[in-house]
């Protein structure tokens, strides 16, 4: 990497990290179209947020605390944040562990990247949190993290306090490409569905087996504790209730594999991931009490993936089913308002069931809806000021808060942005007259220092950063 441009990418990160933050008390958001996704939409509505929290919510004579900041939300459309379901965002390396089939001790929250650029783009278009899950390679795959999109913080700083723990499971093409064999790993188990659930089943069994031997060594029945199994720790949470399923799934069939394994073991799944076929199996879904993270409008990008239809979300809707749009994409999530106004086309949803999709239902999903998802008094003040309807094609994020916090502006992004040109602009140009005055220097010393020169240059390329 050249030297200007480690130096540009060092002046976009304090740009943006300094990029400007109003007080977490005393904020008034007023003028604007409120939409509470929960209880209505209000025009020339009043927002009042104190200490990270909303604390009203009315019209335009709602009382505001004296000397509150005060931002003028006339002609925009106030939000609350857009909840993304599924994303791999802000996750340092590969999130496959796919050296085994169930890799259920590992945990996203290990290896969160508090520097990852894509925290403050998908932000900056409205995300405000966010499911970090691993990935498909396994029937159970590694114990997810839902985050907060604090651009700015480290890694704890990111992370959704009190937001119940989740684990990922992983069904069909994905799991079973993974034994394919290379010259670095020998094939792995298991090869077919009829050994993706095998797998499944036997962590359940081995994981009731552990907890009785837990209860044996409790209870006086055997003198050594058994020793501690994080594998088997986190699929006894499942069977508990204290660990949420998100399962990767695609076909109809292997959804309801999955959902006859569980109502086996007595859980329930939380979420079907993707579920592009869960239009078939709606009704099962829905008596089960799955919620579905759908795409859109994604099909065809792969065999499994073919009957997927674009009224997928809302045939669910219409069959009981609690669905939200998911991005799994770091560029998707900057559009999933639009996202969600596909279903609006294609599923004849009002504006307002559409827009859930992406707010309220995703954090009902996540079991963080006491938090986020609406704009409701003493929810977490995660709100977002669009220039237009969310659900428009013109709609841009103007200014996005967390926890209360300005944490996005636009006027102040396109400010910083044009500052950083400027100096990149000197930059270069300073290393332009540096080249120049490097040749002059040759050209004065002759061919008799050329070798000497030469060996200089080959020395400077290889420092640190050039």
């Amino acid at each position: 990497m050249s030297f200007v441009k480690r130096v540009f990418l060092a002046l976009l990160a304090s740009a943006l990290l300094t990029a400007a933050v109003l007080p977490a008390q005393g904020l008034v958001i007023r003028g604007a179209t409120v939409m509470t996704v929960a209880n209505g939409t209000i025009e020339n509505g009043v927002v009042v947020v104190e200490d990270g929290k909303i604390t009203a919510v009315g019209a335009a004579d709602t009382p505001i605390p004296d000397g509150a900041e005060i931002i003028d939300g006339s002609d925009h459309f106030l939000t609350p944040g857009i909840v993304d379901c599924h994303s791999h965002i802000a996750a340092d390396g590969g999130l496959n562990e796919g050296t085994i089939a169930v890799s259920a001790m590992v945990r996203v929250s290990d290896v969160l990247d508090p520097d990852d650029i894509n925290i403050y783009r998908d932000m900056a278009a409205g995300v405000t949190t966010a499911n970090i899950l691993h990935g498909s390679a396994n029937p159970i795959g590694g114990q997810n993290q839902v985050i907060k999109l604090r651009w700015g913080a480290d890694a704890d700083g990111l992370l959704f306090e009190g937001a119940p723990p989740g684990i990922k499971f992983a069904l069909g093409e994905n799991v079973k490409r993974s034994n394919v064999t290379n010259s670095r790993r020998p094939p792995r188990y298991p090869a077919t569905r009829m050994g993706v659930m095998d797998v499944i089943r036997q962590a359940f069994l081995d994981a009731q087996e552990y907890r009785k031997e837990q209860a044996r060594f409790a209870a006086g029945e055997i003198k050594v504790e058994p020793a501690k199994n994080l594998q088997h720790e986190a699929m006894a949470e499942i069977l508990e209730g204290t660990r949420l399923v998100h399962a990767h799934s695609y076909r109809g069939d292997e959804i309801l594999q999955l959902l006859r394994l569980a109502e086996e073991f007595g859980f329930k799944i939380a979420t079907f991931q993707h579920v592009l076929e869960g239009y078939k199996v709606a009704k099962e879904l829905a008596e089960h009490g799955a919620g579905a993270s759908t795409f859109s409008d994604w099909w065809a990008f792969k065999v499994e993936a073919y009957e997927a239809i674009p009224y997928n979300a809302a045939l669910m809707a219409e069959k009981g089913v609690l669905v939200s749009i998911n991005s799994d994409s770091a560029e998707e999530a900057r559009h999933l308002n639009q996202e969600a106004a596909k279903a609006v086309k294609w599923g004849g949803m009002s504006d307002d069931e559409a827009f859930k999709l992406v707010t309220l239902n995703p954090a009902i999903q996540l079991g963080i809806d006491d938090r986020v998802g609406s704009i409701e008094v003493g929810k977490d003040a995660d709100l977002v000021l669009y220039n237009n309807h969310p659900l428009s094609v013109y709609a841009v994020a103007q200014k996005v808060l967390i926890d209360g916090e300005v944490l996005f502006d636009m006027e102040t992004d396109v400010a910083n942005h044009q500052k950083m040109m400027e100096e990149k602009e000197a930059l270069v140009e300073k290393e332009k007259k540096a080249a120049e005055e490097r040749k002059k220097k040759r050209m004065k010393s002759g061919a008799g220092d050329e070798k000497d020169e030469k060996a200089e240059e080959r020395k400077r390329r290889r420092r640190p950063g050039l």
